[in-house]
């Protein structure tokens, strides 16, 4: 093999080809794309094709990598509505937010500090790297947010002040599920003069963000879950206006304009998002989270009449209608508003006197994946999951309940 395979899946794919590029539906009813993803066959081929490459001729196709990864970019590019330069390829969600975080150029002196707000109940990941900004003098507010999960923009307007340089929210919950209305937010956040910085990894892959027309400022996501790409493998976008606001903490060869010419004799950090990278990429990563967003891409998850998200949304109602129906208490977090707006692909149940690992255990038997967060049975669906898939859980779970 001596070229990299393409996204195999038709152009004008529908929702019902998205099934056929996903094998794990051929054994599994899929439904915790909120943990971790299973990849598409397009993404295998692409991966296989590199690792043919890698195991055979060793690095003779690293500039052919390099270009591959690169589509990594576009593709992220497209999907944000925004330039290839406002986007850096990074390891993971974490370290995207660090970059943000202990990158940014904060006024910790005397009673003038500044402070950053995030949501109480967000995934460590996106709370950590902002309380360890209290070590440096930063204050960090937490916000409540309401029994359900819910977030009140009530609540975040009240957190902020004249000092605050950052709002940090997960654009959605991992466990509550709920899906924060950004145009709202970013709109009250830059009115009351703050930036606003996005965990999308939750939401990227099923719903669209159009940053051209939401201005939020910076972004993160790993490709592992909704996107279905493997793990190691993600972007960062920084506005280009925010750019040389952050001090690049982690430079390499990769950060330089000059880079392949590996000499430091004139550090010239690169103009645009790039210059985040560092060092030598994840190829195999790359280019495997380039293909499986590739094929979203061209289901359409980018655009306004999104049939990514109108199947995700569709098939989460019909789990909690299923569940309900047989009397298990089902929990979706809605605002005070009970906006539909609000809903994602995650849902989380539990059954009376039932340990949810055991219920995940029973199944896992029947080959119906789910993952157990706070003591409740999380479901997150995924577009190409179907009827079937549903009915399985639902069967399974009136006998767990019986």
């Amino acid at each position: 093999m001596t070229g990299i395979v393409g996204t195999s899946c038709p152009e004008k794919a529908g929702i019902s080809s998205f099934r056929d590029q996903m094998p794990v539906a051929k054994t599994y009813a899929y439904f915790d794309h909120a943990a971790v993803g299973p990849i598409p066959f397009s993404s295998a081929e692409a991966i296989r094709g590199w690792v043919d490459q890698s195991l055979n001729h060793g690095d003779v196709y690293w500039p052919e990598w390099s270009s591959a990864a690169s589509r990594l970019r576009t593709a992220a590019s497209q999907l944000l509505g925004c330039l290839k330069s406002e986007i850096a390829l990074i390891p993971n969600t974490t370290f995207g937010i660090n970059m943000v975080s202990q990158g940014f150029r904060w006024n910790s002196a005397g009673a003038e500090r500044d402070n950053v707000v995030v949501l109480e109940n967000e995934f460590s990941s996106n709370l950590l790297p902002w309380l360890a900004l209290s070590s440096r003098g930063v204050e960090v507010r937490k916000v409540p947010v309401l029994p359900n999960g819910a977030v009140s923009m009530d609540a975040i307007r009240s957190a902020i002040d004249s000092r605050t340089r950052i709002v940090a929210v997960s654009w959605v919950g991992y466990f509550s599920g709920f899906r924060i209305d950004l145009a709202k937010l970013c709109e009250m956040v830059h009115g009351l003069g703050a930036k606003l910085f996005v965990d999308a990894i939750q939401g990227l892959g099923v719903f669209s963000l159009n940053t051209g027309e939401i201005p939020i400022d910076y972004l993160a996501a790993d490709g592992h879950k909704w996107m279905l790409g493997p793990e190691g493998a993600g972007f960062l976008f920084i506005r280009q206006s925010n750019l040389d606001g952050l001090e690049p903490l982690m430079q390499g060869w990769g950060s330089l304009q000059m880079a392949h010419q590996f000499q430091t004799s004139e550090m010239v950090l690169k103009t645009d998002a790039s210059r985040y990278e560092g060092g030598s990429a994840n190829h195999v990563g790359l280019i495997g989270l380039a293909e499986s967003l590739g094929m979203l891409l061209q289901l359409g998850c980018n655009r306004i009449d999104n049939p990514v998200a109108s199947a995700v949304l569709e098939n989460a109602s019909r789990i909690e209608e299923g569940l309900r129906r047989i009397g298990l208490p089902v929990y979706r977090a809605r605002s005070e508003m009970s906006s539909d707006a609000d809903l994602s692909g995650i849902l989380t149940f539990t059954v009376p006197n039932v340990s949810p690992m055991e219920v995940r255990r029973h199944l896992l038997q029947r080959e119906i994946v789910t993952s157990v967060r706070h003591e409740r049975l999380r479901v997150a669906t995924h577009a190409y999951n179907n009827q079937d898939d549903i009915g399985r859980l639902i069967e399974a779970m009136r006998d767990c309940n019986s």
